[in-house]
């Protein structure tokens, strides 16, 4: 399903909330390896504002991974297991060249991400029908997770600034 058109049923949202879930699970898993990927001597060069960085992204896509997840609860759908998603991230992804290869992949997640929930809600806005959730609740929700995301791009970017 593309997200150019309008979410016009209960399985629709519920599968693009799973995909919304997947995202947050590959950035989470992503943000959690990263620095530990890193060879020594790179590992002991990252600065404090990186780690940071690092740690509230993984911190911040679990919890938005648990926000999706209760709105997918009470769609009667399923999600796919965290560890499933982190062992397919750890096979699939090498680990990153540098600290810039972190920073760049970083921002390229919080990219992804913003444009995802830009683009859903939209998709649900164009929507007519209606959801057996409250639909207030779920537009009020993706706002929330697209504001921190948009947050993460502009943090990453003003990280990658100062470190120009």
């Amino acid at each position: 399903m593309s997200l150019g058109q309008r979410v016009s049923n209960d399985h629709q949202l519920a599968r693009l909330l799973q995909i919304g879930v997947v995202l947050e699970e590959v950035v989470e898993s992503r943000a959690a390896h990263h620095l530990e990927s890193l060879p020594a001597d790179e590992r002991a060069e990252v600065d404090e504002a990186v780690e940071e960085l690092l740690v509230e992204a993984s911190e911040e896509s679990a919890e938005h991974r648990e926000r999706l997840e209760a709105l997918i609860d009470d769609l009667d759908a399923e999600t796919v297991a965290y560890e499933e998603i982190n062992a397919l991230v750890d096979a699939q992804y090498g680990p990153p060249e540098d600290t810039d290869g972190v920073l760049y992949d970083q921002l390229a997640n919080e990219e992804t991400a913003y444009k995802f929930y830009d683009d859903l809600i939209d998709a649900i806005e164009a929507a007519d029908g209606e959801f057996a959730i409250d639909r207030d609740r779920l537009l009020e929700t993706l706002y929330d997770i697209r504001e921190e995301e948009k947050e993460g791009v502009e943090e990453v970017a003003e990280i990658m600034e100062h470190r120009a």
